[in-house]
């Protein structure tokens, strides 16, 4: 097959055994030069493309990629699993881990198309394991890694472990069982996370940033320290022989389908960029630090853990996350996150966390309070206006010398959030506000309390505490950025765009959430659709995102009093929005108003365009009723344009 590729889902999934040759055309590569005049030939093109100088925008050419398909196996009844081998580079090899119907990430966030667990062999004369999969997979993986060792006539001689989340670890277990004698390559840090995880002696090999393994062959692995992307053990690899950038969680996405690379851009887009607003946004900091560290390196490939490899589009999608962290890094507010790795639900609690606050506009520097050293967290206390406390465990020597720190650091002018991580052994709550009142810091909201295993419902509060954490750090700011967003008479006019009156919910599983809106709009007649302008810091925007359901509620023209005034509420976080008002579920799942309204439309959400404060949400409409025919729907008119 030639030409580009572009298959859909349905057709993504193939069968036991297969071999899937495909043609791709627009070879991009994004190449950073130390010697440009020692240019680099990819070998896996039918046609040599030279790369030399700082960028490769494109060439023509085509490449055959030969995957290889296990048999679909069946998890829990329903998902469906299966493993893809590739051919990645010279003597180098992904085992990908297909999760195709997985939809929830951790409970923090919704997934629409499944994901991957990445893997990669190298054969050098030694031969080397990056990563290794979730522990769902351990017999279909299991088993494609023996088979593509014994084809071989090898066995491993090194694992590395980029960081030791169970979705990259879960089978380390087993490899260490099978292989006795394999040294484990990591992070000071991910090591002694490992030795926990395990439970099984191993043999150790402690690396730091600049480190190298020769592997042989010409394959030398260069380590590249990556804290916080998005865990505090998290390390890069490079093998400059091959080009091929292993950097597990960063640049990933969640996104299953059998074409391995990223050869269909519009497809990946808006899931690239969820990815990198749950999990990469709240370590931007981290992430310009990783890019200032691999800049130099000479890669056409980044092997991410998670989605499709990056070959074809790295220049642009490299480039986006810079865009996106400096922006990031441009925020006048900044919250210090402080949790506890691998207790209780800290780290998933602490990342939700600061997503809320990075989506009202303030940048986020997460802090593990069992390994940071106390100057830095000196340090990064200074640099910060506000700090949210996931609560440590009470019975941790070192917890309790970093919170001492804490306390001498803190100033009275930050605001300051506390909140439980429900790990068993949390420091109680109304001790550590005490602590804080102690010298003089004044919590901006009441401590969030966490009492039963966290659900969709609890995130979505832990969520909107850090919106709510954010927005009282940037209130003054926003209200003069809006005041002297326009000249007064611009603003009067523009305010004579009038738009109806709506009531937008949504729902996903336990998690619910509605909004007064109007600025929504008809798009497009096939298929029917219309946008919603979505504030980047509405709790509701989290249930909008490509993919999710809701429903829009046309308010009754003369009786819509009532509802503007509930959804017009300050609601604490967490709180049920619903929660008084009289509803039915849609066909979606979403809730229809069962008064004051004249119609209602179920939506799904097909692309959203940013912009500097809203999401532009495009939908189609998927079906709808109008419930009271005599009535119109109410119109909101403004005096200036500056506000809703």
């Amino acid at each position: 097959m030639q030409g580009s590729v572009n298959l859909p889902r349905t057709s993504g999934l193939l069968q036991p055994g297969s071999s899937d040759l495909r043609g791709v055309h627009c070879f991009q590569s994004h190449c950073f030069r130390q010697q440009p005049k020692n240019p680099r030939y990819f070998k896996h093109a039918a046609a040599i493309v030279r790369c030399q100088g700082k960028q490769v925008k494109a060439a023509a050419v085509e490449e055959k990629v030969d995957t290889r398909m296990s048999e679909v196996v069946k998890w829990g009844q329903e998902k469906r699993l299966q493993t893809q081998v590739v051919e990645v580079a010279d003597d180098t090899i992904s085992i990908r881990s297909l999760d195709w119907d997985r939809d929830r990430f951790d409970i923090e966030f919704g997934l629409q198309e499944g994901t991957t667990y990445n893997s990669f062999l190298i054969f050098g004369e030694k031969t080397c394991l990056v990563d290794a999969s979730h522990e769902k997979f351990r017999d279909l993986y299991m088993k494609t890694l023996t088979d593509e060792l014994e084809k071989r006539g090898r066995k491993l001689d090194y694992v590395v472990v980029s960081h030791t989340e169970p979705d990259h670890s879960g089978l380390i277990p087993d490899i260490i069982d099978a292989f006795p004698d394999v040294k484990i390559a990591g992070s000071k840090v991910a090591l002694m996370y490992l030795k926990g995880l395990t439970n099984r002696d191993f043999t150790q090999n402690p690396v730091k940033g600049g480190d190298k393994i020769d592997l042989g062959k010409g394959h030398e692995l260069e380590f590249v320290m990556a804290p916080n992307l998005h865990w505090p053990d998290t390390m890069f690899s490079f093998d400059s022989s091959t080009g091929v950038l292993y950097t597990c969680d960063a640049f990933g996405l969640h996104y299953c389908d059998s074409e391995p690379f990223d050869t269909d851009l519009n497809a990946i887009a808006p899931h690239f960029r969820f990815y990198y607003d749950c999990l990469m946004k709240p370590n931007a900091r981290s992430v310009l630090s990783a890019l200032k560290r691999t800049k130099a390196m000479d890669y056409s490939t980044i092997a991410v853990g998670h989605g499709p490899l990056l070959r074809y589009n790295l220049s642009e999608l490299v480039g986006r996350y810079q865009s996106w962290s400096e922006a990031v890094g441009k925020a006048t507010a900044s919250v210090a996150v402080l949790y506890s790795s691998d207790y209780g639900y800290s780290d998933r609690l602490s990342q939700t966390l600061a997503r809320g606050i990075t989506k009202a506009g303030a940048a986020t520097e997460m802090v593990d309070v069992l390994s940071i050293d106390p100057q830095e967290l000196v340090e990064i206390v200074g640099r910060s206006t506000g700090i949210a406390l996931m609560a440590p465990p009470t019975d941790s020597a070192t917890a309790q010398k970093t919170l001492d720190t804490l306390l001498s650091a803190v100033n009275k002018k930050q605001k300051v959030l506390i909140l439980e991580s429900y790990g068993g052994r949390d420091e109680p709550v109304d001790t550590l506000t005490n602590n804080f009142v102690g010298v003089g810091v004044e919590p901006a909201l009441d401590a969030v309390r966490i009492k039963e295993v966290p659900n969709e419902n609890t995130y979505q509060g832990i969520e909107e505490a850090g919106t709510r954490l954010a927005q009282s750090l940037t209130k003054k700011e926003s209200i003069a950025k809006m005041k002297a967003s326009m000249p007064a008479e611009v603003a009067k006019s523009l305010a004579r765009v009038a738009g109806g009156l709506y009531v937008i919910t949504a729902a996903n599983k336990s998690a619910r959430g509605a909004m007064l809106a109007s600025w929504v709009a008809q798009a497009s007649f096939e298929p029917l659709g219309l946008t919603v302008a979505v504030a980047k810091d509405r709790a509701i925007e989290s249930l909008m995102q490509v993919g999710d359901t809701f429903v829009m509620n046309c308010l009754e023209e003369g009786n819509y009093s009532a509802n503007m005034k509930h959804f017009l509420k300050r609601f604490p976080p967490g709180a049920d929005r619903l929660d008084g008002i009289d509803w039915s579920p849609a066909k979606n799942g979403s809730p229809v108003l069962e008064s004051g309204i004249v119609a209602y439309m179920e939506c799904k959400v097909v692309s959203r365009m940013e912009t500097a404060d809203h999401w532009l949400t495009y939908a189609e409409v998927t079906d709808g009723a109008v419930v009271n025919s005599d009535k119109k729907t109410a119109v909101h008119r403004r005096k200036v344009a500056n506000y809703y």
